[in-house]
């Protein structure tokens, strides 16, 4: 009995071991979809499930986990070719919010729609006022009560949308214009970018062309530049984890950063980055089940010069390699204890056998 019960607590151990260098393990999620080039990405709690737009369909679809593709919304009355770009999910209203811009040689066009998120019924759609040609409705995030916040990422400025779709100008702050931007960057027409609402009523915001970040106020648009130990290089989405730090994603610079604060936003720190790779261009970042980081690889730029050829895209989950400092100290610790009481079971056996032979002689 004591032979079989050491067996079974080593198995059930070594099981565990094993179990927990597998969950080390990255998700890489590859789904197909034709001409789909996706730019926004979000992560629906309740559907379990990620939402991802669309440049070339008027489509918002689900990707599950292993990658099956599921139109889930579709509006064929938006203008010819609306861009879905940046998506939120408002998970207490049980809705999912769209950044629409329609991208040249089509007529201006920038609203936010909201859709419902089971039955795809669309609640409402708000042209964003005071949008001239160099407009461009970029990103969303929502609040808790249901306000959104869209991007203008052509004329540096953000909209405020309540949740009767009613849409003015929340910040327009000259914050937004005092930095300089390099005319020859591929990205210097893009400015504000991707934002994230923290729960204490403000908003961090990107700006792509200057690689700054702006704590916003979102009652009165109030902006301030957070001081940062590093300028980004074009930041573009921008997602905030349940323990308070923000990742922000970069296409041009294929970085992942990793940023904290000590003090509400006032300054930062890049505590970490992690480099992307070359391939798919990755736009946007969301936070998913059990505060997972993951990016979008939509190869939008391949889109927007054109291309009509790719069907393949891919959500890839990112980890900081500083944080699993101390995951991978705790597994070495566990592997060391279970070869540990691997060593000493097999010194009891072998005190057991010899017992058991002297007996019998």
């Amino acid at each position: 009995m004591p032979i079989l019960s050491s067996k079974h607590s080593l198995t059930t151990l070594l099981s565990l071991l094993f179990a927990t260098a597998l969950a080390g393990n990255l998700h890489v999620i590859n789904f197909r979809s034709p001409n789909l080039y996706p730019e926004g990405l979000a992560w629906d709690p309740t559907g379990q499930h990620f939402l991802v737009g669309s440049l070339r369909h008027r489509t918002i679809s689900a990707v599950s986990d292993a990658g099956v593709v599921e139109t889930v919304i579709s509006d064929p009355s938006l203008p010819e070719n609306v861009a879905i770009l940046g998506l939120a999910v408002d998970p207490r209203q049980n809705r999912v919010l769209a950044a629409l811009h329609a991208m040249k040689p089509l007529p201006p066009y920038n609203a936010l729609a909201a859709y419902d998120l089971r039955s795809g019924e669309r609640l409402f759609l708000s042209s964003l006022p005071s949008a001239g040609e160099r407009a461009i409705a970029n990103d969303v995030a929502v609040d808790f009560r249901g306000n959104a916040y869209v991007t203008n990422a052509g004329e540096n400025f953000i909209w405020k949308v309540n949740l009767k779709g009613e849409a003015w100008i929340l910040s327009n702050s000259t914050r937004f214009h005092e930095h300089p931007v390099d005319p020859s960057t591929t990205y210097s027409f893009c400015g504000l970018n991707g934002i994230a609402y923290v729960s204490n009523g403000y908003l961090l915001v990107g700006q792509s062309n200057t690689g700054k970040v702006f704590k916003v106020d979102a009652e009165d648009g109030t902006a301030r530049n957070v001081l940062l130990n590093k300028d980004l290089v074009c930041p573009d989405g921008v997602a905030l984890r349940g323990d308070g730090v923000v990742l922000v994603v970069s296409p041009e610079g294929k970085k992942l950063w990793f940023l904290k604060s000590n003090d509400g936003w006032g300054e930062g720190v890049v505590f970490d980055e992690i480099d992307l790779g070359s391939e798919g261009y990755p736009t946007s970042v969301v936070v998913g089940e059990k505060d997972r980081v993951y990016v979008l690889y939509g190869s939008v730029n391949e889109g927007i010069l054109g291309s009509n050829g790719r069907e393949s895209f891919r959500i890839e989950e990112a980890r900081s390699p500083k944080e699993s400092e101390g995951e991978n100290v705790w597994l070495y610790v566990m592997i060391g204890f279970g070869l540990a009481y691997f060593m000493y079971w097999r010194f009891q056996m072998g005190q057991l056998v010899k017992n058991m032979d002297k007996k019998i002689n």
